[in-house]
């Protein structure tokens, strides 16, 4: 997306209030209890969800969100469940507890992310790429069977939907081309941290791209899509840990730029709203927009970097879930 693509969009742009129709559906969604996520619930309450599950890192700060979105007796049911994306042992137990009694799940919004310019390692990986590259692709491959379960049972066609930015336009990825690109980016020597969130966002959309093609061939029966989209630049907590200029320059931005929360929540909803048309794409304004990807990824170039960096992650993650590729196949 170009500057100019951008500045419309902000300024000229509103997306449309979603209008689905959402009666007996279960939904996952990830920090969930303020900003983008929770007004995403909130829309999910209003368009007749039967159950929604919060991924939240405090219960009581979970709690305290289910209360604020003033829920009619009888209608929407709220699970509120802890999850820390830093800990590949929380996802696991997430994981473990959506899927528990082979409930049912229509959609997981995989919303929570960080950004922060201080470089330090959870699992052993650079925290900014454990929570919104690793422990993210974890989850949702978790959460995978019980996804297919759910279309085999139910006849529908579960959605996943994981929030990256536009701003992935900021890099080429150019670790792709090292033998090891996961080292070179955990190497705090060399690492941009003013520059990681962009990256992190850059490898979900290649990543989901990878994983769509591996899911390319289920059976009907058992199909689930996968896609990205951008909200914009948005009025949230995300920026709440940078500092200096990078961050004065943000709050500008955002002063002068930026989508309310409700706004940008509309295209998490219209995300995951979608069907099938949507597998492997990117959203923009709440619409399906591949021309407002980057030029490299949408490069012969960008391919080889998803086709590598979705095997490097494979080989990261079935260290600590040795099953992860069975996971991922189709039935």
């Amino acid at each position: 997306m170009s500057v100019l693509s951008f500045l419309y969009s902000q300024l000229f742009v509103t997306p449309p209030l979603p209008q689905y129709d959402f009666t007996g559906q279960t939904f996952v969604i990830t920090g969930g209890n303020t900003g983008l996520g929770l007004e995403a619930a909130r829309h999910l309450v209003r368009l007749k969800a039967a159950r929604i599950i919060l991924g939240v890192r405090s219960l009581s700060r979970g709690e305290e969100a289910v209360r604020s979105l003033n829920i009619p007796p009888g209608s929407c049911e709220i699970e509120v469940l802890l999850l820390n994306l830093e800990s590949y042992d929380s996802v696991k137990g997430f994981a473990a507890k959506v899927a528990e009694h082979g409930a049912r799940i229509d959609a997981v919004l995989l919303n929570a992310g960080k950004a922060t310019q201080d470089f330090y390692l959870a699992e052993g990986n650079e925290s900014t790429l454990t929570v919104n590259v690793m422990s993210t692709f974890l989850l949702l491959i978790l959460l995978l069977p019980g996804l297919r379960l759910s279309a085999a049972r139910y006849g529908s066609i579960p959605r996943i939907s994981i929030v990256a930015s536009d701003r992935h336009v900021e890099s080429n990825l150019p670790e792709w081309r090292e033998k090891d690109p996961f080292a070179v980016l955990n190497d705090a020597n060399r690492a941009d941290m003013n520059k990681r969130y962009h990256v992190s966002k850059l490898l979900q959309i290649l990543l989901v791209r990878a994983l769509a093609e591996c899911l390319a061939t289920q059976k009907q029966e058992f199909h689930v899509s996968v896609n990205t989209l951008t909200p914009g630049l948005c009025r949230s907590s995300l920026i709440r840990d940078l500092r200096g200029l990078f961050a004065i320059q943000l709050a500008i931005m955002i002063l002068l730029l930026a989508r309310t929360t409700e706004v940008g929540s509309r295209t998490l909803v219209h995300a995951i709203g979608q069907g099938a048309e949507s597998h492997g794409k990117y959203m923009n304004d709440g619409k399906i927009q591949e021309h407002a990807l980057s030029a490299f990824v949408r490069s012969p170039e960008g391919k080889q970097a998803s086709e590598k960096m979705w095997e490097e992650l494979m080989i990261k993650l079935e260290v600590h879930q040795p099953n992860i590729r069975d996971l991922v196949r189709t039935r």
